[in-house]
C-alpha cells in the first residue's frame, strides 16, 4: 500500500511555491511543508523546457521511482512539488533518489541516523 498521495489541486502547487520552503539542485527543485493531512502527499512538476512529451513522462517516472525508496525515511507527514529539471531526463532514478536523499538530509525532513543506515545496508 501506498504511503503517500498525489497532489492534484492548482491551489495545493500554488501553496508550496509560495509558502514552502524550497532546496535546489542542479538536477532537481525541492519544494516542501508540514502538513496536517497524517499522510505524505507529491506532486510532480515537468515544464515543457525538458523536451517533449516522452522526456517529460520519463522525468516524471523517474522522480516518482526516486520518492518510493526515500519516503518511508520521511519523519513526520510532508506536503512535496518536485520540478524536473533539464537535467533530470538524463539521470537514472537511483542518482535522483541520492540527491532527493541530500536534499532532504540538509532540510531536517530525514534523521542523520537514518542515512548512515542506509548507507551500510547499501555497503553490504
Amino acid at each position: 500500500m501506498l504511503d503517500f498521495v498525489t497532489l492534484k489541486m492548482n491551489g495545493d502547487f500554488r501553496r508550496l511555491y509560495n509558502r514552502g520552503k524550497a532546496v535546489t539542485n542542479p538536477a532537481l527543485v525541492m519544494y516542501y511543508m508540514k502538513n496536517r493531512a497524517g499522510i505524505c502527499r507529491i506532486g510532480i512538476t515537468t515544464g515543457k523546457k525538458i523536451g517533449n512529451a516522452v522526456e517529460r513522462n520519463r522525468s516524471r517516472r523517474i522522480i516518482k521511482e526516486a520518492f518510493r525508496s526515500v519516503h518511508k525515511d520521511v519523519e513526520g507527514t510532508y506536503d512535496f512539488v518536485f520540478v524536473a529539471r533539464s537535467k533530470t531526463k538524463y539521470q537514472k532514478s537511483t542518482y535522483i533518489e541520492k540527491v532527493m536523499r541530500e536534499m532532504m538530509l540538509d532540510s531536517g525532513i530525514i534523521a542523520d541516523n537514518v542515512k548512515e543506515e542506509n548507507d551500510e545496508r547499501t555497503s553490504s
